[in-house]
């Protein structure tokens, strides 16, 4: 008989185990993803308007309803006891959730910093590079600084041209060489 890979033999060197363990059973991230829920669900409105209607009735039935039908006479300490026990598991609840969003929160403004701070360093960088450039671009001759500079050098060889043209036909030499 093959034996299914999940299913072990306990030998005589482990020791048994008895019932479930409260430690294997409680998985704080799932207990913290509940608060949250049940903190979400007790702030909001649709919690408010059930609580509500659960109090009313309970006061309405209470004081109108048949008197051998009602569990909880005028200073309504039934009900008292049940908010007192609704709020006392409320409470540590509502502060779980809180502090887990404080801590999402801090995670957060650790990751906007970082991303802060790259943002910086390379916004440094790029004003740095960004001037460097501009260093570089003070001594490199421009288009227009060369058209100036070939223009000033045409303009005197014509002139240089015209004054030997002129000389040549004072001498008498017509004719170009």
């Amino acid at each position: 008989m093959v034996s299914s890979p999940r299913r072990r033999q306990s030998g005589l060197d482990q020791p048994r185990k008895r019932g479930v363990s409260i430690r294997d059973a409680y998985n704080p991230e799932r207990f913290g993803q509940v608060s949250e829920k049940v903190a979400r669900y007790i702030g909001s409105w649709a919690f408010i308007a059930w609580m509500t209607a659960v109090v009313v009735t309970w006061v309405l039935w209470n004081t109108v309803g048949p008197v051998d039908l009602r569990p909880d006479f005028f200073p309504f300490i039934f009900l008292t006891l049940l908010l007192s026990l609704q709020a006392s598991y409320a409470a540590p609840l509502i502060l779980l959730a809180q502090n887990r969003q404080t801590d999402r929160e801090r995670i957060q403004y650790q990751e906007d910093r970082q991303r802060t701070e790259r943002l910086l360093a390379d916004s440094d960088y790029l004003a740095r590079e960004l001037a460097s450039i501009r260093l570089a671009l003070g001594e490199v001759a421009t288009r227009d600084y060369m058209r100036g500079e070939l223009r000033d050098l045409v303009e005197d060889l014509t002139a240089r041209m015209d004054a030997i043209e002129a000389e040549r036909r004072s001498r008498g030499e017509d004719r170009p060489t």
